[in-house]
């Protein structure tokens, strides 16, 4: 199993997305000794979504079409000067 402490997986985060996004799987995130949370691959995540309701992976197809074609937000459009 895939289990990283949150503390370790915060100073380690990119190293610890590349190993989600190479194998196509999952990272368990354990905080105080316990699972709390879990980092996974977008396709497992799409996954998911569909098994719980299709208008989800309908959504993100859209989404994922949209900012290919250059249709998205900044951070800065969106969150101004914070």
């Amino acid at each position: 199993m895939n289990i990283i402490n949150a503390t370790v997986l915060r100073n380690n985060l990119a190293g610890a997305l590349n190993e989600v996004q190479k194998k196509g799987k999952y990272l368990l995130v354990a905080r105080k000794r316990k699972i709390t949370s879990a980092i996974v691959d977008i396709d497992l995540f799409e996954d998911l979504l569909a098994l719980a309701n299709k208008k989800y992976v309908n959504a993100i197809k859209n989404a994922r079409k949209e900012f290919e074609s250059g249709k998205f937000f900044t951070f800065d459009e969106v969150f101004g000067e914070i």
